[in-house]
């Protein structure tokens, strides 16, 4: 095995700083990752992050890395094109439940059950951010926000539950609200080969005044705090469903498949961006000029 050498969590800053609203729990997610970059010590050139649309979407810019900050709700194929392209890379999808759950979510579905070795971080804040204020996937019912001045009447979406049932092999949330434990769980999703969801409670301090802070210190423990197996399926989907007074955090459902990139014949010899093309100049260059 080779050696890890780590790298100061400053390797990552960016050349612009964050101009989230004061208090956002993505400033937490953005010091988050780039900490488990730095454990892992993988370097700036060689990781590579895609987010959607969004407040949270916006972290591509934040950080020393290569990145896309694509499309609403097209993370996802954006980095998977990408990944296949350069399997060398690391690579992170960043955004928020409206992007990842919402729009985004028959993309996400594809990418889990093919078990992509990529890793998704989405800031989950129980509302839509950007646009002031409106309910999204994950919002409680009863909720009252600017699209559902009554009290949201849908059920919110689970996450986690979606995720271990599609395919994913590392089921995990973490909350800002816990740095070094979210650096923890970010660090293990990155590390694990196959696709990797993280569900962050992410408050947003403008638009959600229920899912705060406080709300959360109240009511999240840590599943390593009890032994946690997270090798069982069935307990694991069980347990993802547990919410209200208690809200568990950590890795929710882990397990070793054979990822997709394992059983594609052309990634066997290496990352496709470094792969010869096989063919000689002018077969090269008429095979440009007939796309041209």
């Amino acid at each position: 095995m080779a050696t890890v050498i780590e790298l100061p969590v400053e390797t990552y800053k960016g050349a612009v700083d964050p101009d989230w609203c004061p208090g956002c729990g993505d400033f937490g997610v953005l010091r988050s990752v780039q900490e488990a970059a730095g454990r892992l010590g993988i370097k700036p050139e060689n990781l590579f992050v895609v987010s959607g649309i969004g407040c949270s979407s916006n972290l591509p810019g934040f950080i020393h890395a290569y990145g896309i900050h694509s499309l609403h709700g097209r993370a996802v194929p954006v980095a998977t094109g990408a990944h296949l392209a350069n399997t060398d890379m690391k690579t992170v999808i960043t955004g928020g439940d409206g992007d990842g759950y919402g729009i985004g979510v028959g993309h996400l579905l594809h990418a889990m059950r093919r078990n992509l070795d990529v890793t998704y971080v989405v800031m989950d804040n129980q509302i839509y951010g950007l646009t002031t204020g409106q309910t999204s996937p994950t919002t409680t019912k009863g909720h009252k926000t600017k699209s559902t001045p009554q009290g949201n009447i849908e059920s919110p979406l689970n996450p986690l539950a979606l995720a271990i049932t599609s395919g994913a092999t590392y089921v995990a949330r973490g909350f800002s609200g816990e740095p070094k434990h979210l650096v923890d769980t970010i660090a293990g999703g990155m590390a694990h080969k196959g696709f990797a969801l993280i569900d962050v409670f992410s408050p947003c301090v403008t638009y959600n005044k229920i899912n705060t802070y406080p709300w959360f210190k109240e009511r999240v423990y840590k599943l390593e705090e009890q032994n946690w197996d997270p090798s069982d399926f069935y307990k694991s989907i069980e347990k993802s469903y547990e919410w209200g007074d208690t809200i568990p955090l950590g890795v929710l459902y882990k397990t070793e498949m054979p990822t997709y990139e394992d059983g594609e014949p052309n990634l066997q010899k290496g990352a496709l961006v470094k792969a010869k093309l096989g063919a000689d100049k002018n077969v090269f260059k008429e095979l440009v000029e007939e796309m041209i």
